[in-house]
């Protein structure tokens, strides 16, 4: 079975470049959701258009995703097979694809059918659909999480390589959690929802499920593009792996406000990941995170259920008995929403959001459970809303907040039940969030984790750093704030003398090539595009300047350099070598 082993997409290419063929992939498919034995997954499969598909993709060409076996939530179109949102009186058949299936289609990867999910995909139970739930792949008394509950269960069981899903307020996140594979949320606009029945049309967001951060990443890859049909898409910069920083400082709930109703294997299990981050160097700032849990209230509590009846149409007033009665009694209290109160959550919700960013404002990234403690489906059909707004704790906040995000697993819990951590952060900021989480694998022993990246693309400029814009110090935020990606620390020649700049805050090295001896000075190397270039030295003071940088590997890139007059009043700290250790060294003496 391909289930929870990583990296599934990368061993397939290996295997097909030596002669493995599609056809005989798409057949052992079959083979394994036979076995598996849950009615509950798919809502459609067609074999034959899956074998078809495999045996028109000819000899292996290369492409990122070809032959790699995929399904697909059924409230996303895939041409010839019905969508059906889980409501079978909705049925349709379209006669294309949705834009993110035909990219990944494009990219050679053939789809197999249609999954199960909450209807018209409200819900995080993954329990609501006239159709036999699907059983959680795990333990099948715990709920299967939803909405996106099929896709994620194709894959945690080893179906597929990977699966689409949808996220509105967490249905690609708490299915990963519960399944204990991957679940990436991109940036809102990222992945096109052209072809997507919509849940609340102003917050979704396909989503990717995955059996390691990189399949995910590989699939993300090749269905982000900018869709001029969809008024939601964003012409965002391609999705660009990046390195994890040397210094991360990561924002988690405050003792106070860690929610785990009452369970404390949940609370133990997050802690330990926190321990193993820190050992790796984060920064971790505990922060309040009530502000956090006020908006996603405002989801389920405000005006944005009228954003879910406006995407069924009149369905709840003219056919209600075609719900799901769970359907119906979190929609219902939205038929007496008026506009007044729409305004009214808007100007809440932005008010929030300033709380949320300033608490944002000095870190990089926040983590948190992904699920505040597990649900059973006992406890589902004893409360079913109640239950399900548990598993939004920590979900329901990051589309309304235009946040993204990656749930990634970590140990099983003391009580063997699956661990896992959601890594959420800006907008655009995908690529942090996936290459913590590859972190966070390899530490764990899921996957090799996250490599050094040293790629720079034609429209980027590889600038080394050297003092505060460093990752972690004061003026870092004016390279991620440019969507710069962090590459790679290592060493200049040992051509230059180092020194600790007069004046300040915040204080500042400068760095001058000498034309006899030197030290080597530790550097950070960014990715800074292009287009952002002229902006960011505009605000570059004297003494300082961009030249070009030796590096220690006998390579160069442009940097940050110090004209020799600045110097003036300056300490020679070049036997530093970094400016790290003079600044622990400058705070030691109270300097």
């Amino acid at each position: 079975m391909i289930a929870n082993i990583p990296d599934q997409i990368d061993k397939l290419r290996q295997a097909y470049r030596t002669g493995l063929r599609p056809e005989t992939v798409i057949a052992d498919v079959f083979r394994r959701l036979e076995a598996v034995d849950d009615p509950g997954i798919f809502i459609h499969t067609d074999r034959e258009a899956a074998l078809k598909a495999a045996k028109a993709l000819g000899d292996y060409d290369g492409r990122p995703l070809w032959g790699i076996p995929f399904a697909v939530k059924d409230n996303i179109d895939v041409a010839g097979m019905p969508t059906t949102a889980a409501c079978p009186d909705f049925a349709y058949t379209p006669d294309q694809d949705a834009f993110a299936v035909a990219r990944l289609k494009a990219a050679g990867a053939i789809c197999i059918g249609k999954t199960n999910l909450d209807q018209f995909a409200t819900g995080l139970v993954g329990v609501r659909t006239p159709y036999p739930a699907p059983r959680n792949a795990v333990d099948p008394d715990i709920v299967p999480g939803g909405s996106s509950s099929g896709s994620a269960v194709a894959v945690a069981q080893g179906i597929v390589a990977f699966a689409l899903g949808t996220d509105t307020a967490g249905s690609g996140r708490v299915p990963a959690a519960l399944n204990n594979i991957v679940g990436l949320k991109p940036t809102l606009g990222a992945l096109s929802t052209s072809g997507v029945v919509p849940a609340c049309r102003s917050l979704d967001t396909v989503s990717v499920f995955a059996h390691s951060v990189a399949d995910a990443w590989a699939v993300f890859d090749a269905a982000a593009a900018f869709d001029p049909e969809d008024a939601y898409s964003r012409p965002l910069p391609a999705p660009r792996l990046c390195g994890v920083p040397p210094v991360l400082r990561i924002g988690v709930p405050d003792a106070a406000s860690l929610e785990t109703f009452g369970d404390t294997i949940q609370k133990d299990s997050f802690r330990k990941t926190l321990a193993m981050l820190k050992v790796n160097g984060a920064i971790i700032s505990e922060m309040d995170f009530s502000p956090f849990y006020e908006v996603a209230r405002l989801l389920y509590n405000g005006a944005w259920v009228a954003g879910r009846i406006a995407a069924i149409g009149d369905r709840l007033t003219t056919a209600p008995d075609t719900l799901h009665p769970a359907l119906r009694a979190v929609l219902e209290p939205g038929l007496k929403l008026t506009a007044a109160d729409a305004f009214r959550d808007i100007y809440q919700l932005r008010a929030l959001e300033r709380r949320c960013r300033d608490l944002m404002a000095d870190i990089d990234l926040l983590c948190v459970p992904s699920i505040p403690t597990f649900v059973t489906v006992k406890e589902v059909e004893a409360e079913p809303i109640a239950a399900n707004s548990k598993l939004g704790t920590y979900t329901n906040f990051v589309n309304l907040l235009d946040l993204c995000a990656i749930t990634v697993p970590t140990p099983p819990r003391a009580d063997h039940r699956p661990g896992s951590v959601t890594l959420i952060a800006g907008k655009g900021r995908d690529a942090l969030c996936a290459a913590l989480a590859g972190r966070i694998e390899g530490n764990f022993g899921q996957s090799s984790g996250s490599q050094p990246v040293t790629d720079v693309q034609e429209d980027e400029i590889a600038l080394a750093v050297c003092g505060a814009h460093m990752s972690g110090l004061p003026l870092n935020g004016e390279l991620t704030s440019r969507n710069a990606r962090f590459l790679r620390r290592c060493r200049t020649a040992p051509r230059y003398s180092f020194h600790a700049l007069a004046g300040g805050p915040p204080k500042r090295p400068g760095l001058v090539l000498e034309k006899d001896g030197g030290a080597a000075i530790s550097v950070e190397i960014w990715a800074l595009p292009r287009a952002y270039f002229g902006d960011f030295i505009d605000g570059i003071p004297a003494p300082l300047g961009i030249g070009t940088i030796h590096l220690d590997d006998g390579g160069t890139v442009k940097g940050f350099i110090c004209e020799a007059g600045g110097l003036d009043g300056a300490e020679d700290i070049s036997p530093l070598g970094d400016w790290r250790s003079y600044l622990s060294q400058h705070m030691s003496r109270g300097a």
